[in-house]
Protein backbone atom coordinates (compact mmCIF):
# COMPACT_ATOMS: atom_id res chain seq x y z
CA UNK A 1 0.00 0.00 0.00
CA UNK A 2 1.26 3.64 -0.85
CA UNK A 3 2.47 5.74 1.78
CA UNK A 4 -0.41 8.45 0.99
CA UNK A 5 -3.13 5.96 1.10
CA UNK A 6 -1.96 4.17 3.83
CA UNK A 7 -1.69 7.03 6.23
CA UNK A 8 -4.82 8.78 4.73
CA UNK A 9 -6.63 5.84 6.19
CA UNK A 10 -4.81 5.81 9.68
CA UNK A 11 -5.78 9.82 9.66
CA UNK A 12 -9.33 9.17 8.94
CA UNK A 13 -9.18 6.33 11.71
CA UNK A 14 -7.57 9.22 14.34
CA UNK A 15 -10.06 11.33 13.33
CA UNK A 16 -12.94 9.35 14.60
CA UNK A 17 -11.40 9.34 18.65
CA UNK A 18 -13.22 11.78 20.52
CA UNK A 19 -10.20 12.98 22.29
CA UNK A 20 -8.66 14.08 19.01
CA UNK A 21 -11.08 16.08 17.67
CA UNK A 22 -10.35 19.61 19.42
CA UNK A 23 -6.95 19.34 17.34
CA UNK A 24 -8.56 18.45 14.11
CA UNK A 25 -11.01 21.66 14.86
CA UNK A 26 -7.52 23.42 15.54
CA UNK A 27 -6.18 22.63 11.82
CA UNK A 28 -9.76 23.07 9.96
CA UNK A 29 -10.12 26.60 11.66
CA UNK A 30 -6.42 27.03 9.94
CA UNK A 31 -7.68 25.75 6.85
CA UNK A 32 -10.67 28.58 6.74
CA UNK A 33 -7.95 31.14 7.64
CA UNK A 34 -6.16 30.72 5.28
CA UNK A 35 -8.64 29.94 2.46
CA UNK A 36 -10.45 33.02 3.61
CA UNK A 37 -7.15 35.04 3.80
CA UNK A 38 -6.02 34.33 0.36
CA UNK A 39 -9.18 34.45 -1.75
CA UNK A 40 -12.55 36.76 0.33
CA UNK A 41 -15.17 35.26 3.16
CA UNK A 42 -17.71 34.85 0.59
CA UNK A 43 -18.02 30.74 -0.17
CA UNK A 44 -20.10 31.09 -3.20
CA UNK A 45 -17.33 32.89 -4.68
CA UNK A 46 -14.23 31.21 -3.13
CA UNK A 47 -14.09 27.82 -3.92
CA UNK A 48 -11.03 27.09 -1.29
CA UNK A 49 -13.22 28.33 1.51
CA UNK A 50 -16.25 26.29 0.13
CA UNK A 51 -14.33 23.14 0.48
CA UNK A 52 -12.67 24.07 3.61
CA UNK A 53 -15.91 24.67 5.35
CA UNK A 54 -17.74 21.36 4.19
CA UNK A 55 -15.05 19.59 5.54
CA UNK A 56 -15.21 21.54 8.93
CA UNK A 57 -18.59 20.54 8.91
CA UNK A 58 -18.06 16.70 7.94
CA UNK A 59 -16.23 16.19 11.47
CA UNK A 60 -18.86 18.78 13.08
CA UNK A 61 -16.96 22.01 13.48
CA UNK A 62 -19.42 24.22 15.31
CA UNK A 63 -20.72 26.98 13.09
CA UNK A 64 -19.42 30.29 15.23
CA UNK A 65 -15.63 28.27 15.07
CA UNK A 66 -16.53 28.56 11.09
CA UNK A 67 -17.79 32.12 11.09
CA UNK A 68 -14.55 32.83 13.83
CA UNK A 69 -11.85 31.16 11.41
CA UNK A 70 -13.60 33.38 8.30
CA UNK A 71 -13.47 36.77 10.13
CA UNK A 72 -10.03 36.19 11.08
CA UNK A 73 -9.14 35.72 7.78
CA UNK A 74 -10.75 38.28 6.57
CA UNK A 75 -9.21 40.79 9.25
CA UNK A 76 -12.48 41.28 11.07
CA UNK A 77 -10.94 39.91 14.02
CA UNK A 78 -7.61 39.37 15.22
CA UNK A 79 -5.58 35.83 14.89
CA UNK A 80 -5.45 35.99 10.92
CA UNK A 81 -1.92 35.76 11.05
CA UNK A 82 -1.56 32.33 9.66
CA UNK A 83 0.67 31.38 6.61
CA UNK A 84 0.92 28.50 4.66
CA UNK A 85 4.84 26.48 4.31
CA UNK A 86 5.80 23.48 2.84
CA UNK A 87 8.89 21.59 4.53
CA UNK A 88 10.47 18.32 3.29
CA UNK A 89 12.56 15.98 4.38
CA UNK A 90 13.70 12.24 4.87
CA UNK A 91 12.48 9.65 6.89
CA UNK A 92 14.73 5.96 8.12
CA UNK A 93 14.94 4.10 4.84
CA UNK A 94 15.41 7.20 2.35
CA UNK A 95 11.65 7.31 2.45
CA UNK A 96 10.85 11.42 1.25
CA UNK A 97 8.56 13.19 3.36
CA UNK A 98 6.49 16.63 2.70
CA UNK A 99 4.43 18.58 5.24
CA UNK A 100 1.87 21.09 4.67
CA UNK A 101 2.69 24.12 7.54
CA UNK A 102 -0.60 27.06 8.41
CA UNK A 103 1.12 28.48 11.23
CA UNK A 104 1.23 32.06 13.11
CA UNK A 105 4.99 31.57 13.94
CA UNK A 106 7.75 29.82 11.83
CA UNK A 107 10.32 30.78 13.65
CA UNK A 108 8.51 28.01 16.21
CA UNK A 109 7.54 25.76 13.83
CA UNK A 110 11.05 25.19 11.69
CA UNK A 111 12.97 24.01 14.86
CA UNK A 112 10.15 21.97 16.24
CA UNK A 113 10.01 19.69 12.87
CA UNK A 114 12.84 19.73 12.60
CA UNK A 115 13.65 17.73 15.85
CA UNK A 116 10.43 15.97 15.29
CA UNK A 117 12.76 14.44 12.34
CA UNK A 118 15.75 14.22 14.13
CA UNK A 119 14.18 11.60 16.69
CA UNK A 120 12.66 9.93 14.51
CA UNK A 121 14.85 8.61 12.22
CA UNK A 122 14.51 11.22 9.73
CA UNK A 123 16.27 14.51 8.59
CA UNK A 124 14.49 17.96 7.74
CA UNK A 125 15.84 18.80 4.41
CA UNK A 126 15.86 21.71 2.14
CA UNK A 127 13.33 23.85 -0.01
CA UNK A 128 12.20 21.40 -3.03
CA UNK A 129 15.04 18.55 -2.08
CA UNK A 130 11.91 16.10 -2.25
CA UNK A 131 9.17 17.99 -3.83
CA UNK A 132 10.04 16.73 -7.78
CA UNK A 133 8.86 13.18 -6.64
CA UNK A 134 5.48 14.41 -6.16
CA UNK A 135 2.25 15.96 -8.08
CA UNK A 136 -0.29 17.36 -6.42
CA UNK A 137 -3.71 15.63 -6.65
CA UNK A 138 -6.69 15.36 -5.11
CA UNK A 139 -7.21 12.42 -3.08
CA UNK A 140 -10.78 10.38 -2.38
CA UNK A 141 -10.45 6.60 -0.67
CA UNK A 142 -13.95 5.15 -0.59
CA UNK A 143 -14.63 1.57 1.13
CA UNK A 144 -14.78 -0.98 -1.31
CA UNK A 145 -17.19 -2.88 1.03
CA UNK A 146 -19.89 -0.19 0.07
CA UNK A 147 -19.77 0.10 -3.70
CA UNK A 148 -18.79 -1.84 -6.70
CA UNK A 149 -15.65 -0.61 -9.20
CA UNK A 150 -18.23 -0.26 -11.85
CA UNK A 151 -20.15 2.89 -10.13
CA UNK A 152 -16.94 4.26 -8.98
CA UNK A 153 -16.03 4.63 -12.23
CA UNK A 154 -18.67 6.31 -13.41
CA UNK A 155 -19.24 8.53 -11.19
CA UNK A 156 -15.82 9.76 -10.72
CA UNK A 157 -14.27 9.63 -14.49
CA UNK A 158 -18.04 11.61 -15.52
CA UNK A 159 -16.73 14.59 -12.60
CA UNK A 160 -13.02 14.43 -14.25
CA UNK A 161 -11.41 12.09 -12.06
CA UNK A 162 -8.01 10.95 -13.62
CA UNK A 163 -7.48 7.48 -12.26
CA UNK A 164 -9.21 4.81 -10.24
CA UNK A 165 -7.23 2.53 -8.75
CA UNK A 166 -7.82 -0.19 -6.21
CA UNK A 167 -5.59 -0.79 -2.93
CA UNK A 168 -6.59 -3.73 -1.03
CA UNK A 169 -9.86 -2.63 0.87
CA UNK A 170 -10.59 0.59 -0.83
CA UNK A 171 -10.59 2.65 -4.12
CA UNK A 172 -8.34 5.39 -4.58
CA UNK A 173 -9.71 7.88 -6.59
CA UNK A 174 -7.68 10.77 -8.17
CA UNK A 175 -7.76 14.18 -9.96
CA UNK A 176 -6.73 17.33 -10.49
CA UNK A 177 -6.46 19.74 -7.69
CA UNK A 178 -9.04 21.60 -10.21
CA UNK A 179 -11.25 18.54 -10.41
CA UNK A 180 -11.10 18.54 -6.78
CA UNK A 181 -14.73 20.33 -6.13
CA UNK A 182 -16.93 18.65 -9.07
CA UNK A 183 -15.68 15.06 -8.23
CA UNK A 184 -16.42 15.75 -4.52
CA UNK A 185 -19.67 16.82 -5.32
CA UNK A 186 -20.12 13.97 -7.68
CA UNK A 187 -19.80 11.37 -4.88
CA UNK A 188 -21.76 13.24 -2.59
CA UNK A 189 -24.75 13.00 -5.31
CA UNK A 190 -24.34 9.39 -5.72
CA UNK A 191 -24.56 8.52 -2.39
CA UNK A 192 -20.74 6.93 -2.35
CA UNK A 193 -19.20 7.39 1.17
CA UNK A 194 -16.05 8.71 1.15
CA UNK A 195 -13.64 7.75 3.99
CA UNK A 196 -10.97 10.40 3.53
CA UNK A 197 -10.80 12.86 1.01
CA UNK A 198 -8.11 15.84 0.44
CA UNK A 199 -5.57 17.57 -1.83
CA UNK A 200 -2.46 15.59 -1.29
CA UNK A 201 0.89 14.69 -2.44
CA UNK A 202 1.06 12.07 -4.47
CA UNK A 203 4.13 10.37 -5.18
CA UNK A 204 5.31 9.31 -8.58
CA UNK A 205 7.08 6.51 -7.48
CA UNK A 206 7.88 4.43 -3.86
CA UNK A 207 10.07 2.97 -1.78
CA UNK A 208 9.61 -0.60 -0.37
CA UNK A 209 10.10 -0.63 3.21
CA UNK A 210 10.46 -3.64 5.48
CA UNK A 211 9.27 -4.33 8.93
CA UNK A 212 11.94 -2.51 10.86
CA UNK A 213 11.82 0.83 8.76
CA UNK A 214 8.26 0.65 8.46
CA UNK A 215 7.60 1.00 12.03
CA UNK A 216 10.30 3.74 12.00
CA UNK A 217 8.29 5.53 9.18
CA UNK A 218 5.16 4.92 10.58
CA UNK A 219 6.50 6.71 13.67
CA UNK A 220 7.83 9.78 12.12
CA UNK A 221 4.61 10.31 10.39
CA UNK A 222 2.32 10.42 13.27
CA UNK A 223 4.81 12.33 15.24
CA UNK A 224 4.60 15.21 12.38
CA UNK A 225 0.78 14.81 12.20
CA UNK A 226 0.53 15.13 15.72
CA UNK A 227 2.02 18.66 15.32
CA UNK A 228 -0.61 21.30 15.66
CA UNK A 229 0.54 23.47 12.53
CA UNK A 230 0.91 20.32 10.42
CA UNK A 231 -2.00 19.99 8.01
CA UNK A 232 -1.07 16.93 5.72
CA UNK A 233 2.20 14.54 5.73
CA UNK A 234 3.04 13.03 2.44
CA UNK A 235 5.27 10.45 1.85
CA UNK A 236 6.36 7.75 -0.79
CA UNK A 237 6.80 4.60 1.05
CA UNK A 238 4.97 1.05 0.51
CA UNK A 239 4.49 -1.90 2.96
CA UNK A 240 4.43 -4.67 1.64
CA UNK A 241 1.44 -7.21 2.53
CA UNK A 242 3.54 -9.36 5.14
CA UNK A 243 4.99 -6.00 6.78
CA UNK A 244 1.30 -4.83 6.93
CA UNK A 245 0.10 -7.97 8.79
CA UNK A 246 2.72 -7.61 11.35
CA UNK A 247 2.08 -4.22 11.96
CA UNK A 248 -2.00 -4.82 12.32
CA UNK A 249 -0.67 -7.55 15.22
CA UNK A 250 1.54 -5.04 16.76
Amino acid sequence: MAGHSHWAGIKHKKALVDNKRGKLWSKLSKTIIVAAKIGGGDPDTNIRLRTAIADAKAVSLPKDNIDRAIKKGTGELDGGNVEEIIYEGYGAGGVAVMCDIMTDNRNRTAPELRKLFEVNGGKLGSTNCVAYLFDRKGLFVVSNADVDEEAVMEVALEAGAEDIRQEREAFEIICSPEAYNDVSNALEAASISVVTKQLARIPNNTVDLDIQTARKVLKLVEALDEHDDVQIVSANFNISDEALSELAAD
